[in-house]
């Protein structure tokens, strides 16, 4: 895979994952809970970052294997969820990878962005 391919995957990966926080920001669990657009919306993020990844798993798996400290198989577990059984989805689940773990991911992302990829 090209170097700028990468890239845009990685920036996708990191633009869904800040919208899908942007979506909740300002809301608590319940607010989320009751808000069938916010749902929908950040559902369709999380799909969103799960494509990216899997994009990157397809064309470049070493990729993913030079980065294990990423959630990659938790991001397809959610994109596959959402997409093949959405009405299993845990909305409190959901919740807490918005509001919690995408912080998390979203530093590594910007950091495998800076320094591993403008790298190679």
């Amino acid at each position: 895979m090209k170097v700028e391919r990468l890239v845009d995957y990685v920036d996708r990966m990191q633009q869904a994952a800040e919208q899908a926080r942007a979506l909740t920001d300002g809301m608590t669990e319940s607010a989320f809970v009751a808000d069938l657009k916010t749902q929908l919306a950040v559902t369709m993020s999380l799909v969103l970052l799960g494509e990216a990844a899997a994009r990157i798993g397809m064309s470049n798996p070493d990729f993913l294997r030079d980065h294990p400290e990423l959630p990659w198989s938790k991001i397809s577990e959610m994109r596959n969820l959402i997409v093949n059984d959405d009405h299993r989805a845990d909305l409190s689940a959901m919740w807490g990878t918005v509001r919690y773990d995408l912080a998390n991911l979203i530093s590594q992302l910007q950091s495998i962005r800076h320094w591993r990829i403008q790298g190679e």
